[in-house]
Parts: C-alpha cells; structure tokens; sequence
C-alpha cells in the first residue's frame, strides 16, 4: 500500500479491526520511510450476479423469486419449509459455482424443475405448466407420460 503522504510503497500494518459490522477490515498503517500514519479499508468486492430475461433484458439475482416459484408450486403438498429451504440453497449453490456474471431464466428454471422432480412429482408438474407454457390438457399428459416413464425406467 502506498503511502498518501510521502507514496513510498513500504508501509507495515500496526492494527486490524472488523468495520462495517464485520463486512470490512480497518487497518491502521505506518510508513517506513516518512513514519506517517493512515487507515485504509478492505471490503470484499462483489460483482452481482445478473439474470438474463427472455426479452434479453438484465435484472440482478434475487433469491426469492426462486423461492416463491417453488413456494407456489408446493402450495398443498407434504413438503415442509425446511426442505424447499434446502431445495432453494440448492439450486443458489449451483448457480453460484458456475462462477459466471451471468445467467438465463431457462438455466435457473431447468435447475428448479430438475430438484421439484426428486421433491415432489406434483409440485414439478405444476412448476413445469407455468415454466414451460403449457397450452393444453395434452402438453400436460405428455409431461405426466415422460415423468411415469422416467419413473418406470427407474431415473
């Protein structure tokens, strides 16, 4: 770090404390060369994670749509706050490790059809409707025949 008074670039920390309610670092440092003291501040930088809409707009991530997605599709269904909990940690964990800026509507709805499937087959169809469009009485037998068969093929 370069000093603000002198730019030597040798300067030593003497003190470090949380700031910011933990979110930051304050350091207190000393120039070698002129025995000047300053603080300085390190916070970790985030570069949010954005989510591309089927129009090609951009909207920042937001962890409860997923959630409330999932929530109305277990609408009456056994399935307790703790699993769709999980279930949404899940699915945020994955995002998350793709390590991209980016990310679709439909990478994050196949992700969300993909966990509904093991939760819950009902909760998936019902997500699987909305996500997917369905148009008719037989676009939802199809997706139940796939989900029977996949199920009878032991997937």
């Amino acid at each position: 770090m370069k000093c603000p008074f002198c730019n030597a670039e040798d300067t030593r920390v003497i003190d470090s404390r949380p700031a910011d309610e933990n979110t930051a670092i304050r350091r207190r440092r000393q120039c070698e060369t002129c025995g000047k003291r300053f603080t300085t501040y390190e916070k970790l930088e985030t570069i949010p994670l954005m989510v591309i809409k089927k129009d090609q707009s951009r909207v920042p991530y937001d962890r409860s749509k997923i959630e409330a997605g999932i929530l109305r599709s277990c609408h009456k269904r056994p399935v307790s706050t703790s699993e769709i909990s999980n279930v949404v940690d899940e699915i945020e964990n994955e995002i998350f490790s793709m390590g991209d800026r980016e990310i679709t509507t439909s990478e994050i709805g196949e992700l969300v059809m993909n966990k509904l499937k093991a939760l819950d087959q009902v909760a998936y169809v019902r997500f699987a409707s909305v996500y997917r469009e369905f148009k008719d009485v037989n676009t939802f037998v199809d997706e139940i025949g796939k989900l029977l068969k996949t199920q009878k093929n032991g997937k």
